[in-house]
């Protein structure tokens, strides 16, 4: 994606170095709208909630925004009153550099839970910060809130609202302490659409549960998980006509599957991209539970890494789904291959074809329960070796 495809009308981004981040480099960024905007946010469920996100919270209720400033390196979580007073001081040092109100300023931050966060690093980063601002800086700006990624997470879109061409934007970091509940690890939108803060978090929202919430790398929901979204309206779009919110939601959730795909894929250490989809459930719940449980078991997944069909894991992983099951109904496929018919193995044909199957970076493991018609899909990856070894030396 070129610094040409990475602008959208109204607003500049920027990164420095502030020394907050283990082994250097950018880690304080920092997007703009050059007018108020529409924002909307949805956050970690975690009970225990990051001093960036309460705030982050506290600063949407007037459902309008001008900059998000994010830092990588830190998570400012578990740090009590200080906290909370490190992330409101970051704010208001970014907003008297733009001139702006502080409530206008919404925070994020990721990296290490539980050490205080050092805001004379980001007092002395702030004025360069600000200066650095252009309309190209977005992709310096996702560098730097990377932390055990391995690529930059950036997706685009455009749809037509009331005859005008407008844009979105969406980038994003996360590759392990990945199940989102409500949202993802750090996501922020950017788009020109003119469109009103309640319908703003209606989208934002639904597009959200559709990928966001349908992924897992290991079963972790963050304390700092947050996706934002910023609308400026410089498209010049009238009110949005039913089909044309219709149209901004669609786009909206596709910006948002691309890059949870991407954040899938660049799990920690992961091989292999896997799609759950679980068939024949009994209700919408029992479906999500099937699909969380087989997703993150730990067995099922090092028998990904291994290419190993052992199907015996998935079975007994819905087993103890607490899910409505039948073993006598329940079949099981990889891609279009079966291995298990109404509860019993197919024999090793079909499980050496699977294998061939899971050679694959990516494939598709279906579970028909054959109790009901609910469904439900979720991304996941394979569990390996190098994911022990970056989360066992993650602080060292």
């Amino acid at each position: 994606m070129n610094e040409k495809q990475s602008i959208v009308k109204g607003f500049r981004a920027a990164s420095v170095a502030a020394g907050i981040k283990k082994g250097g480099g950018p880690d304080l960024a920092l997007i703009v709208s050059d007018q108020e905007a529409s924002a909307a946010g949805v956050f970690t469920t975690n009970k225990v909630k990051a001093a960036p996100v309460i705030l982050s919270q506290e600063h949407l209720r007037r459902g309008r925004a001008r900059a998000i400033v994010a830092n990588a390196g830190n998570a400012n979580a578990c740090t009590g009153r200080a906290g909370y007073l490190a992330a409101k001081q970051t704010a208001e040092m970014v907003a008297r550099e733009l001139g702006i109100e502080t409530q206008e300023i919404l925070v994020s931050s990721t990296g290490v839970i539980g050490a205080a966060l050092d805001v004379d690093l980001i007092s002395r980063a702030v004025p360069e910060l600000v200066k650095n601002l252009s309309p190209g800086g977005l992709r310096e700006a996702v560098q730097a809130i990377m932390t055990t990624d391995s690529f930059p997470k950036m997706a685009q879109a455009e749809g037509v609202a009331c005859g005008k061409t407008y844009k979105i934007m969406g980038l994003a970091k996360g590759a392990g302490m990945i199940m989102p509940d409500m949202a993802t690890m750090l996501c922020f939108v950017l788009t020109d659409l003119a469109i009103e803060g309640g319908l703003l978090r209606k989208a934002l929202s639904s597009a959200v549960n559709k990928t966001l919430n349908r992924i897992t790398v290991d079963g972790d929901t963050s304390t700092n998980d947050t996706a934002l979204i910023l609308a400026n309206g410089t498209a010049g779009n009238g009110d949005l006509s039913p089909s044309d919110f219709e149209g901004f939601e669609k786009q909206l959730t596709g910006v948002l599957g691309e890059l949870a795909a991407m954040i899938v894929k660049d799990g920690e250490g992961a091989t292999k991209v896997v799609t759950i989809q679980i068939k024949g459930a009994l209700s919408k719940e029992d479906a999500d539970k099937a699909a969380r449980t087989v997703a993150n078991s730990t067995l099922v997944k090092t028998a990904f890494y291994g290419q190993d069909p052992n199907w015996g894991r998935i079975m007994a992983a819905l087993g103890r789904s607490a899910i409505e099951i039948k073993e006598e109904l329940t079949s099981i496929w990889m891609d279009d291959v079966k291995i298990v018919h109404h509860g019993v193995g197919v024999g090793m044909l079909g499980e050496k074809e699977a294998a061939e199957i899971m050679k694959n970076t990516q494939f598709r493991v279906t579970v028909d329960l054959g109790l009901g018609n609910y469904e439900e899909t979720l991304l996941t990856c394979d569990l390996t070796h190098e994911y022990v070894s970056i989360n066992a030396h993650y602080r060292t």
